[in-house]
């Protein structure tokens, strides 16, 4: 008898509780990226505001950063559907909350920008990094154990 998909699909997703956490997880990071993202193209001067800081003086350059942070919610959102077959969208998003408090960290070193600028690393990146780093983890040991099981190509 020919497996259905639901058959299929069930054999490469990992299922019960945690397999609920990392959706949920991916879900609430994709509408926090939309909002924030949306906040950031539709009024790029207030986050700034809040801070007491200067406008930027181009703020589409910064509307240009809501645009790819709002991209990444879709992104986490497609990837809920299926945490464990959507890794690499995980990866290339905990690789941005990398990068961009370490970029952050240049400029506030060398006085480029000022440290209350980096607030926003703790809900944008930092809060991420232990749930997306988990949800690889998970990811590579369902791939590997997939490959291990009787009858899989290596």
């Amino acid at each position: 008898m020919k497996p259905t998909s639901v058959t299929r699909r069930s054999a490469a997703t990992p299922s019960g509780p945690s397999a609920g956490w990392m959706k949920l997880t991916l879900v609430l990071a994709g509408i926090y990226n939309l909002l924030w993202g949306g906040w950031v193209v539709l009024w790029p001067h207030a986050a700034f505001s809040l801070i007491e800081l200067d406008p930027p003086r181009y703020p589409e350059i910064w509307q240009c950063v809501g645009m790819v942070v709002g991209v990444y919610g879709i992104g986490y959102l497609l990837a809920a559907r299926d945490p464990c077959r959507h890794w690499p969208i995980v990866l290339v998003g905990l690789l941005g909350k990398i990068f961009g408090p370490i970029g952050f960290l240049q400029a506030a070193v060398t006085g480029t920008l000022p440290w209350i600028a980096g607030l926003t690393i703790l809900t944008n990146d930092f809060l991420w990094w232990v749930p997306f780093t988990m949800i690889l983890w998970r990811a590579y040991y369902h791939h590997h154990h997939q490959q291990q099981q009787p009858g899989n190509a290596s």
